[in-house]
């Protein structure tokens, strides 16, 4: 029989070299994950998903895109009371383990043999950040190994303050706030260090459960983790008992802030992620690029308020179409029917859904999304004349009733401190303004709303701009020898274009004939016969060639005589930009919207370098930046003049409620009324203003009561505060005295003469003759074959 102390060495033997065999495991398994444990020195230059923000020129927020709303915030401007309310609940020996709380692994093993179930409580801030920015969340033995490991190299290689700026910039807290910086101004509008204890305490409670125990999904359950964070922050005496009482008994005052837009300018936007979009892809969205635009914030927000004014103005002047649903009497009577109802129709701009609940003589009652009851009195509804087919409406009411009913869906707007009923407009608009010296966008417009269409009409509608045109036209005519004096023959004339089936018969608008006309009168008077006459005369092929070097594309120009009336296809912004080249003095700058872009960091990524228009330039001009002239300085200047005279004589009339010298412009309205327009400038802007349907249809209006007011109401808060600038006359133009009617050098003695601009090599050479002394056109220097 054998000693039992054989049996226990046996067995004491047996266990080493299990143990050592473990051991040896253990170390085989620990070099080979080390190995493949990633470097955590990206940690050190990490780039979290930050969205894509889009601002304006002085820098007030436009738009943000991205799945994620994240606001990094430094260490340093973390609230030290945000820090321990997170290390009391979270993790509270980080300062003094190694990334890994053996004390706590071992609490959770013991919990997991006695409950059966996985327990988080091992898990370390430093654990968390190893696996949120390394790892997946699959629950499992290896992991779990490889997260410990991660967290050990983690918190060698890297300082207690910078694991804990990651974990508090990485982690989710709900509503799709990451980190805690976004955290603060989702539930609380604020910044994080405006926050008070309360709050913080509230935020530093989210981690455990952000999606459903957050103060808005779970006011409840967010108050008790709450309370409970201020407990452990009162136990590790971070803050005194009188601090306790008094977070303790604050209530809870999170709600939902959605990301705070300063400027209202969706299609702006739209432009510049799309654009990013192209140049960056996905990575648009999560780079935490900062897009700096050219718009100017208070000129965006006068154009938004100015187009939807003019349209509702529209709108109005044309009837009342009714309302937009009707519930019946006893669904309007319900507050939850009504609050169901009213969420399925969106609130354009300041246009707000309502249902009318009662109406009496005068006065009607609705009430509103938010459940508020409201008044319109008769001034709101007087309006409200039944709008009729082609433009026409039917007789003034008289009693609230013959214009609502209770039980209808409608809109209303507050102007002031009075409600009135509104109906969304069906017409359009878009207004664009740029800096002509160059090029940059300072105000777009793209339509009414960009919820009810995306569809840009600024920069993608290409509509037939009218009378717009002509300016044009005439500086071709300027360029090939005309002067602002030359007669032309508004006659009638009659054009056999084999294109049409019938003999074209052109007409001015208001179908009369003026005879002998100089040119900048025919401008001024917007005539028809004198453009069409001028562009037969120069030729097509000619003025087709100068128009391109306005940017009008080639192919877009009709080779027809109907291309002085406007017969070709431009967007707001293509007539805008032609425009500039009249307003800079001849040079041509192209439109950009994007200054520059930043990184998450503010590290330049893309600086704009637009081309300049001056002569003469600056020394510290970059000659490469000078914008090319393609009209003389003389051409530019005469323009200047004849559409400075169309405000104040002319079609743009209208303008002259700006009482200033220095704005010049021109009209445009298509065939049948379909398309309004109004184009002008000073030296410091220039803009473009456009009316009509997305599908043609007559506007029954003109560009003088539509697209001009519209342009007259921006350009009164854009030019408010810049002085009137003179315009210079260049060296090769000079002012003579000319008879009004010949187009010919006045006489001495002549009262009646005015005073016209010239290029020098193009002064009328005759006097005027008496009227007595010539009977044809020819004997007046009218241009013959213009007859």
């Amino acid at each position: 029989m054998k000693k039992p102390t054989y049996f226990w060495r046996k067995g004491i033997w047996a266990l080493l070299s299990l143990f050592f065999l473990f051991i040896v495991c253990l170390s085989g398994i620990y070099l080979y994950l080390t190995s493949q444990l990633p470097d955590v020195e990206s940690l050190k230059t990490v780039q979290l998903q930050v969205p894509l923000r889009i601002y304006t020129k002085d820098g007030l927020l436009i738009q943000e895109y991205g799945e994620k709303r994240r606001i990094p915030v430094s260490y340093e401007n973390i609230p030290p009371t945000l820090i321990h309310a997170v290390l009391a609940t979270e993790d509270q020996r980080f300062f003094d383990h190694p990334g890994v709380d053996v004390l706590g692994l071992g609490r959770a093993a013991i919990r997991m043999l006695q409950t059966g179930t996985r327990s988080q409580g091992g898990s370390t801030i430093t654990m968390q950040v190893a696996r949120n920015f390394f790892l997946t969340r699959k629950k499992t033995f290896l992991r779990k190994f490889n997260e410990i490991l991660l967290a050990i190299k983690i918190d060698r290689e890297l300082s207690k303050e910078k694991i804990l700026e990651l974990y508090l910039n990485k982690i989710y807290l709900g509503n799709r706030a990451y980190g805690v910086g976004a955290a603060a101004m989702v539930y609380y509008g604020k910044e994080l260090n405006d926050l008070n204890l309360a709050q913080l305490a509230m935020i530093a409670g989210l981690p455990q459960a952000p999606s459903t125990q957050n103060p808005i999904a779970n006011p409840l359950a967010a108050k008790k983790r709450r309370d409970h964070v201020l407990e452990r922050l009162l136990e590790e005496k971070y803050i005194s008992e009188e601090q306790y009482h008094e977070a303790i008994n604050q209530p809870i005052t999170a709600k939902y802030h959605g990301t705070t837009i300063d400027i209202n300018a969706p299609y702006v936007a739209e432009m510049i992620r799309q654009s990013l979009v192209d140049h960056f892809g996905e990575e648009a969205y999560t780079k935490g690029y900062k897009v700096y635009t050219t718009i100017d914030g208070k000129l965006q927000e006068t154009a938004n308020q100015v187009v939807e004014n003019h349209l509702i103005a529209y709108s109005r002047r044309h009837g009342y179409k009714g309302p937009v649903a009707n519930i019946g009497e006893k669904d309007s009577r319900s507050a939850e029917t009504r609050h169901k109802i009213l969420a399925q129709y969106p609130i354009m701009n300041h246009l707000i859904p309502a249902i009318i609940t009662a109406v009496e003589d005068k006065t009607t009652t609705a009430a509103i999304g938010n459940g508020e009851s409201i008044i319109i009195p008769w001034s709101g509804l007087s309006w409200a004349k039944p709008a009729l087919k082609n433009g026409w409406v039917g007789q003034s009411p008289t009693k609230a009733e013959q214009i609502v009913s209770v039980g209808d869906v409608v809109y209303v707007r507050k102007v002031g401190d009075t409600w009135e009923l509104t109906q969304i407009p069906q017409v359009e608009a878009a207004l664009v303004a740029l800096d002509p010296k160059n090029g940059a966008i300072r105000t777009l417009v793209g339509g009414f709303n960009f919820q009810k269409s995306k569809f840009n009409r600024a920069t993608q509608m290409n509509r037939q701009p009218g009378s717009s045109i002509k300016p044009f036209i005439y500086a071709a005519a300027l360029n090939k020898g005309y002067t602002l004096a030359s007669l032309i023959n508004d006659a009638p004339i009659v054009v056999d274009d084999p294109s049409q089936a019938n003999l074209w018969r052109p007409h001015n608008a208001n179908r009369t004939f003026n005879g002998p006309t100089r040119l900048k009168e025919g401008l001024i008077r917007s005539r028809n016969m004198v453009s069409i006459r001028i562009l037969d005369d120069i030729g097509i092929d000619y003025v087709i060639d100068f128009l391109t070097q306005f940017g009008f594309q080639k192919d877009t120009l009709p080779h027809s005589l109907s291309l002085a009336l406007g017969s070709l296809s431009v967007s707001p912004m293509d007539l805008t930009a032609a425009y500039a080249i009249f307003a800079n003095g001849g040079f041509k700058v192209e439109p950009y919207l994007i200054d520059r872009i930043t990184d998450s960091e503010d590290k330049v990524l893309l600086q704009a370098k637009p081309s300049i228009a001056c002569d003469p330039c600056d020394d510290s001009n970059d000659p490469s930046s000078l914008a090319p002239r393609v009209i003389p300085e003389s051409i530019a200047f005469l323009m200047n003049t004849a559409l400075r005279d169309v405000i104040q004589h002319g079609t743009g009339r209208g303008a002259k409620a700006l009482n200033r010298n220095d704005i010049a412009g021109k009209t445009g309205t298509t065939n049948d009324q379909v398309d309004a327009w109004f184009a002008g400038f000073n030296p410091d802007l220039v803009v473009t203003a456009w009316v009509g349907f997305n599908t043609p249809q007559s506007l029954h209006e003109y560009a003088a009561s539509l697209a001009l007011p519209l342009w007259v109401d921006y350009m009164k808060i854009a030019l408010k505060d810049l002085p009137e600038k003179e315009l210079k006359q260049p060296d090769d133009v000079i002012a003579v005295r000319i008879d009004p009617k010949s187009g010919l050098l006045a006489r001495p003695e002549q009262e009646n003469a005015i005073i016209e601009y010239f290029r020098e090599e193009n002064v009328p050479a005759e006097e005027n003759l008496s009227s007595a002394n010539y009977k044809n056109p020819q004997q007046a220097g009218v241009i013959e074959n213009l007859f």
